[in-house]
């Protein structure tokens, strides 16, 4: 029974044995007759597609379907479809290519080609889609695959045109298309697609996976670059010839706005491509290097006629140039603006030197005219401002028309020498005193006028070199406004302190004239102070007729020399009063009289009538003299023992 059922159970083996071969060979033979099934259902529809025909819904739906079929169930199915496809598509190629080359004409063979290509070229974005599964199914036997690599299906269709058709006919194309933009610089109109067409060939068509562009720049940028250079050295000198210079640049701006727009269209310019750059580089060296010395010689006429458009001309095609170009036109506006500048001043330098008003006006009429200029002529180029700024620094530095000598020491204990200084910020500081002390054309102004005017002051102030001059006669001005109490506006006195810490004046004597205003503060506070006390004193005597200013010697910095005069008698009495009344409230600290800075105001009476006079403190002490003895003839060294002073009658 052992036997048997052994011999029973081998038998059952070998029976379930042959059953499962049966199997396994069934399945491979429908591996291998996957691609052999469906390709007949998928080549009629790749046909379609090539050819550009009608393809139904369901027709693409089942090419994507039957290409997933054969991918999945057939090792070899994607190695086969993609043969087959080859097939299809150098058949196909094989017979637009005797279409093509059967025109002998260039221009004919062109518009052909590219009536062809245009349609291939769209069928390579779209014919690709339904074979992804296959290039899945590639990619993953090949894990190394670059993303730069593309679709295999595009690629083997532009691979298969550029080694059929374009390589054999690109040179006459690409002649085809240069004679085309030859006629189109010439006036004459054509079908631009047909040299985009040229273009995009060899773009799309390039086999360098690393450049894609390197074919495109060796053939079609290159030649079409030397085809724009030819044109335009044989036409400009023609041109210039016939017409003259000026009207030359015209016809240089136009070609190369011309050739920029033309280059957009026919040229590419995708990101990182320098097509454009290249043409008008070479384009620009042609039309205007080559004539620069002869459009730079019409500069000095132009300015000086103030011929704004043809500055303005002659500005953008030098600017393509860049400081190559600019710097002789640079030269001559510097040179313009400077000597005609000085030759304005000079013409009125009688008045401006004694009317700072007239001064100012001047400078300011004169910046005013030539920053339009720049503005303009110029588009206000950073590099035209830097010329005018530069000349005009000259204009109010310049000491040839009138200078003012300044006395500087060469060294400790050593001898003194003479610098001469533009009378420029003399002249400035004149004129702010003016705005800002009551003087008829204070009154005349609004505040917003004077601050206009003020911020002028400031503009030319811009340009002086030596601004310490400035600040030390505007100090001085200031000062007599403060002590003789004649400032027109006390706010706008601080606002133009800070505008000038603003335009960078030397912070030194910006912060003494902060100090200043301080300091006539606290003497406000001091007189106040002071006459409370002698009130509580019972003690009026004069407390409300004088004023009180104590300043701050390292503010103000006057000189330490005191002159000895003789006080009135009214004035003398009330000093110790002053001087003690300080040093109870401010100990270790000492009052230096300056009566230098002093002044008032006196009652004067006599046969005429009655007169207020405004008198500095030595005019004081003279006419106070006459107090005692109104009708007597007092002679000058008499006046010196009242006055310590030299006074020149």
């Amino acid at each position: 029974r052992t036997e048997s059922h052994n011999r029973l159970f081998c038998c059952a083996l070998r029976t379930v044995m042959s059953k499962s071969s049966g199997l396994l060979k069934s399945q491979n033979d429908n591996k291998q007759s996957q691609f052999q099934e469906k390709w007949p259902n998928m080549r009629p529809v790749v046909l379609k597609l090539l050819r550009q025909q009608h393809v139904s819904r369901d027709e693409w739906q089942d090419l994507f379907w039957d290409v997933h079929l054969v991918t999945s169930w057939d090792d070899k199915g994607p190695v086969k479809i993609q043969k087959a496809l080859e097939i299809e598509f150098d058949t196909f190629i094989s017979g637009v290519k005797d279409e093509v080359l059967s025109h002998e004409d260039d221009s004919v063979l062109l518009k052909a080609y590219i009536k062809e290509w245009t349609k291939y070229f769209e069928q390579c974005s779209y014919l690709p889609l339904p074979f992804q599964a296959m290039e899945t199914a590639m990619a993953g036997s090949k894990p190394t695959k670059k993303p730069s690599d593309g679709n295999r299906v595009n690629t083997l269709m532009l691979s298969m045109w550029n080694s059929s058709i374009f390589t054999s006919i690109k040179d006459r194309l690409q002649t085809a298309a240069i004679k085309l933009l030859h006629s189109e610089r010439l006036g004459d109109a054509f079908d631009s697609q047909l040299v985009v067409g040229v273009r995009e060939s060899f773009v799309n068509l390039s086999t360098d996976t690393v450049n894609k562009l390197r074919i495109y720049q060796e053939n079609f940028e290159q030649v079409y670059i030397s085809s724009a250079v030819d044109f335009y050295t044989a036409q400009a000198s023609a041109y210039l010839n016939e017409n003259g210079i000026q009207n030359y640049m015209k016809y240089a701006d136009e070609k190369l706005q011309e050739e920029e727009t033309r280059a957009m269209r026919y040229l590419e310019t995708r990101k990182g491509c320098t097509s454009v750059p290249n043409l008008m580089k070479a384009c620009v060296e042609t039309l205007v290097k080559g004539y620069t010395s002869l459009i730079v010689a019409e500069a000095p006429n132009l300015i000086q006629n103030n011929e704004v458009p043809k500055l303005r001309l002659m500005f953008r095609l030098l600017n393509r140039l860049g400081q190559e170009g600019l710097g002789p036109l640079l030269q001559h506006l510097e040179s313009f603006i400077k000597q005609s500048g000085l030759d304005d001043m000079k013409a009125c330098v009688e008045i401006i030197v004694t009317d700072s008003e007239k001064y100012i006006e001047e400078l300011l009429k004169l910046f005013t005219q030539y920053s339009k200029l720049v503005e303009e002529a110029f588009d206000n180029d950073s590099r035209f401002l830097t010329s005018r700024d530069k000349a005009f620094r000259e204009i109010v530095n310049e000491t040839s028309i009138f200078k003012l000598e300044l006395s500087s020491s060469l060294g400790k204990g050593g001898p003194s020498r003479i610098n001469p200084e533009s009378k420029c910020p003399e002249l400035l500081a004149n004129y702010c005193d003016l705005l800002l002390r009551k003087t008829p054309m204070s009154r005349r102004l609004t505040s917003e006028e004077v601050e206009k005017k003020l911020k002028d002051v400031l503009l030319v102030l811009k340009y002086v070199q030596n601004k310490d001059v400035f600040m030390r006669y505007h100090k001085t001005h200031l000062t007599r406004r403060l002590i003789l109490e004649t400032s027109a506006d006390s706010e706008m006195e601080e606002n133009m302190v800070e505008w000038l810490r603003e335009v960078g004046m030397p912070a030194d004597y910006v912060n003494k004239l902060s100090r200043m205003f301080q300091d006539m503060k606290v003497s406000e506070d001091l007189n106040s102070t002071f006459k409370e006390s002698r009130r509580i004193n019972k003690d009026t005597t004069n407390s409300d007729l004088v004023s009180i200013k104590v300043l701050n010697a390292g503010a103000w910095s006057r000189s330490s020399e005191r002159v000895p005069v003789t006080l009135p008698r009214e004035l003398e009495d009330f000093i110790p009063d002053v001087e003690q009344f300080y040093r109870d409230r401010h100990q270790g600290r000492k009052l230096h009289w300056h009566h230098i800075l002093s002044n008032g105001v006196v009652a004067f009476q006599n046969q005429i009538g009655k007169f207020d006079l405004e008198v500095t403190t030595f005019q004081m002490a003279v006419l106070f003299a006459w107090n005692q003895r109104p009708l007597e003839r007092i002679s000058f060294e008499d006046l010196r023992l009242v006055q310590m002073h030299v006074w020149k009658g």
